[in-house]
């Protein structure tokens, strides 16, 4: 019975620090590599035939960005 309860332990505890790991190294990766960047949103508002200025790529980027934080 003890073995089976530290076995039990072991693999809850694991799958806590597992959670936790990848969290932190998918946040990581994200942060290097971000799922869009400032040439997609030009393009975006090209197709919507809008002239985006800096101050709209710009807040755009800080938002996608502060979401990943």
């Amino acid at each position: 019975m003890s073995n089976f309860v530290t076995a039990a332990i072991s693999v809850i505890i694991g799958m806590i620090v597992g959670f936790f790991a990848s969290r932190y190294m998918f946040k990581k990766e994200l942060k290097k590599n971000p799922p869009i960047n400032e040439k997609m949103i030009r393009a975006m508002f090209r197709e919507m035939g809008r002239k985006p200025s800096e101050a709209q790529i710009n807040r755009i980027m800080k938002n996608i960005t502060d979401q990943y934080k």
